[in-house]
């Protein structure tokens, strides 16, 4: 048996040579022998980076670089309690990588649940199988929804039409004969075929294809560049401040050498938002872990914080609003058409569709095929025509050509059955028109003079938990806008029985200018006869006017608007194609899973800015104090014991549960502005009033001991106006959150009244004058922060 070559490039304009692969598709041998040959599609396609990939994420970061040297020379010139930022350090990147791990393994084993499975003919049987056990030359079937899933060449086509856009940008479907070119990517919006595979493995564009579709990243996201930003700026600040303090501890105030590089490191670590980057990752991966609990595959990391941001949620109606199921209630003859004739025509239509559409699949439920008639002809369905056909030969050699569709396309606009066909739509149901065609279906207007038969009325089932689901979105002012490719009318009669309000569009009387129609998407809730492509323009249109926008769909008419939309939300029973190009997919086809969406999206968004304001406070402190010691030329006030104890109870503890903590506050843009409005201002009043305490403190102790006084009392300062920090960032109080607040004081407060703490972090209080001056200064800091924080709000508002 021959094939083509797999490494020839397919014109997608041109026809190529067919392979002889036979109808048949290949034997159990001839499968056999191309896989010992290596001609199989056996690239894997990994969900989420290897282990190693993120081991050296987690550990070879530019600032565990940092922290790392120092910690290094800390070990070997000061006791080991100064020592300790680096057994944190450790333990945070320990704790990264296992909880990054395990959302690698939900995520792998949610991909396998969720990949497509072409069918195959092998030995003249259809079979299933993965797509990494496709060999070269194999026969696949495909259908409407189905995506390709390897290049190959055209052998059986039943109207067929593949939509390439996704590859070529071409917004039209591309109608597909035997020998023309079939690219990987592309999917299939009408009628069924096969094609034989000419390119597996790494020679398959699908292969990069399904990879970028479902690699767990953590890029290309808001709040990843944002805080890459404030680690630039960060990196800016510390380079001269800790040049400054290398000087002048070791040079200007002339100390012994291991007591000034043990200040001079602890004036550099706390410069370094160590925690930040990783507890941002452990947020996310922990994201992933609940989301995979529920039956929700995030294929793009990054879709967590997207759909947390969007405020505009566009829904198909079919299969988000309405389960895939339908029944036949009703056939209300036309024209004195017979009933018994019609069921036939019916029967028939059914039996001539191999893959018939939730519409189809209720009329061949309800009017078995009576086998006296033979299909001659077909014209699948497809969701830009909205109506199909086909060409029987009766039993007594008569050939009839019907259609059957949408009653608003096929019928003019005087017809009578439109009236009566509004009416049924204004109940929520579904009407289809069966129409005998005048012309061929080859015709460039085959509906064109048809004469309407009967009107087949079809009732849609509502999926339980969607009146729940928009209830949910109502309250969090996320505006939800149904799309729909059925009749208007209809549409907003299902709507409103799941309590949408608003006034149905018909999208064919929507203006082609993008200004004025998104004015009206603005204005309106429900749109009806909306094509593949307005879906598209609709999305583009309501991002114009600075929407986030998040589009849910499970067919192959959605495909186009799932890419553009910020999010993409596919339903796992929905078809390859969607599954593949959107980030997030419902496996559970459960509707009521998104909240759940929303909801850790803008738990993560919210916590990850509301404790990184915490690590950047510390951050600009750090710096300033640095600043501060080098211009009064002074030993720096802290040991890195001190700072590390600090930064442990203001910080590294309650951020941890901060940042796991439930948040349904919609995120906010600007990530960088939000976090530095707080962080500028919190850390200045910081170090400005512990360097004042400090300065006092110098003044007021005399003798032995007195650099230890000194910064017993600039860390009892410190401490408290980070805690005043915390407890504001704690807002608004819960149970729990007081309790975290209050175990953090309770903490420090058995260092200082414990003699083995005392001696272990160097904090011991000398005498009541200074301990109490340094209570004031942390007062009055206190109320300037309140008040800066209030005129920020009022002057920067978020």
């Amino acid at each position: 048996m021959s094939h083509i070559d797999a490494g020839a490039e397919l014109d997608p304009v041109h026809p190529v040579a067919l392979p002889t692969t036979r109808a048949t598709g290949l034997t159990g041998a001839e499968v056999a022998e191309r896989r010992a040959r290596g001609q199989v599609n056996d690239v894997p396609v990994r969900s989420s980076r290897s282990l190693g990939e993120i081991v050296r994420a987690n550990v070879f970061t530019r600032f565990n670089a940092i922290i790392g040297v120092l910690w290094v020379i800390t070990l070997f010139v000061a006791p080991i309690q100064d020592s300790l930022f680096g057994f944190v350090i450790l333990a945070n990147t320990g704790i990264g990588i296992v909880q990054e791990w395990r959302a690698k393994q939900t995520l792998d084993s949610l991909a396998v649940i969720g990949e497509a499975r072409p069918t195959v003919r092998r030995d003249g049987a259809a079979v299933e199988i993965g797509t990494d056990e496709i060999v070269l030359d194999d026969l696949i079937e495909i259908g409407p929804g189905d995506k390709v899933v390897v290049d190959g060449v055209c052998a059986e086509a039943d109207g067929l039409e593949i939509d390439e856009s996704l590859l070529t940008g071409e917004a039209d479907p591309v109608v597909k004969r035997p020998g023309d070119p079939v690219m990987s990517g592309s999917f299939v919006v009408a009628g069924g075929g096969a094609f034989a595979a000419t390119k597996v493995g790494r020679e398959a564009y699908a292969v990069k294809l399904a990879e970028e579709a479902s690699r767990f990243t953590l890029v290309h996201s808001e709040l990843r560049t944002g805080i890459s930003t404030i680690l630039k700026y960060v990196t800016w600040m510390m380079v001269p401040a800790a040049i400054g303090l290398v000087v002048t501890q070791l040079v200007v105030k002339n100390d012994d050498l291991k007591g000034a590089v043990a200040r001079t490191i602890g004036g550099i670590v706390p410069m370094v938002p160590e925690g930040l980057v990783l507890l941002t990752s452990v947020a996310f991966a922990i994201g992933v872990i609940r989301l995979g609990r529920k039956q929700c595959l995030v294929q793009e990391l990054p879709a967590i914080e997207g759909l947390a941001r969007v405020d505009t949620v566009c829904l198909d109606k079919t299969g988000t609003l309405t389960e895939g199921g339908m029944d036949v209630t009703e056939l209300r003859t036309l024209n004195g058409a017979e009933e018994s004739y019609v069921r036939k025509v019916l029967g028939a239509l059914g039996e001539s569709d191999p893959r018939p559409n939730a519409s189809l699949q209720a009329i061949i439920d309800a009017y078995p095929d009576n086998d006296d008639w033979r299909c001659v002809e077909s014209l699948p369905f497809s969701s830009a025509r909205k109506y199909s056909g086909a060409a029987f030969s009766e039993g007594d050699g008569e050939t009839s050509t019907w259609l059957l569709g949408a009653p608003d396309v096929l019928l003019g606009a005087d017809d009578p059955a439109l009236a009566e066909t509004e009416r049924l739509n204004e109940q929520g149901l579904r009407v289809l028109l069966l129409a005998r065609a005048r012309r061929d279906l080859d015709d460039t207007a085959p509906a064109e003079g048809a004469r309407p038969t009967a009107l087949v009325v079809l009732e849609q089932r509502l999926r339980p938990d969607a009146a729940d689901t928009l209830r949910y979105f109502a309250e969090q002012r996320v505006a939800a806008k149904v799309i729909s490719g059925d009749n208007a009318v209809s549409v907003g009669a299902v709507a409103a029985k799941l309590g949408l309000d608003g006034t149905a569009t018909d999208a064919r009387r929507l203006p082609e200018d993008k200004a004025e129609m998104a004015r009206v998407l603005d204005a309106g809730t429900v749109f009806g006869r909306v094509t593949p492509q307005q879906k598209r323009d609709m999305v583009g249109a309501l991002q114009s006017r600075g929407h986030t926008v998040a589009m849910t769909g499970d067919g192959v008419n959605d495909v186009l608007a799932l890419k553009d939309a910020d999010i993409g939300v596919a339903m796992g029973s929905g078809s390859e194609a969607t599954r593949a190009v959107a980030q997030i997919v419902l496996l559970d086809n459960s509707f009521s899973s998104l909240p759940s969406v929303v909801g850790e999206g803008r738990r993560v968004i919210g916590n990850i800015t509301r404790v990184a304001t915490l690590f950047l406070v510390k951050t600009v402190y750090s710096v300033l104090l640095a600043v501060l010691v080098v211009c009064w030329q002074v030993e720096y006030p802290f040991l890195p014991r001190h700072l590390t104890l600090l930064s442990t109870l203001t910080i590294g503890v309650p951020a941890f549960f901060l940042a796991l903590a439930p948040n349904n506050e919609r995120a906010r843009p600007h990530f960088v502005h939000q976090v530095m409005r707080y962080s500028i201002p919190g850390g200045v009043v910081a170090g400005v009033a512990t360097f004042v305490t400090y300065l006092i403190a110098r003044h007021y102790y005399t003798g032995p001991g007195q650099l230890a006084a000194e910064t017993s009392a600039a860390t009892l300062t410190l401490f408290l106006i980070s805690m005043w920090v915390l407890a504001i960032i704690a807002r608004p109080y819960t149970w729990w959150r007081v309790i975290l607040v209050a175990s953090m004081a309770v903490a420090f407060l058995l260092v200082l009244v414990v003699p083995a703490l005392q001696d272990f972090f160097a904090v011991r209080l000398v005498g009541l004058a200074m301990p109490w001056t340094a209570v004031a200064v942390s007062v009055l800091a206190a109320a300037a922060l309140e008040f800066l924080w209030k005129w920020v709000d009022r002057r920067f508002p978020g």
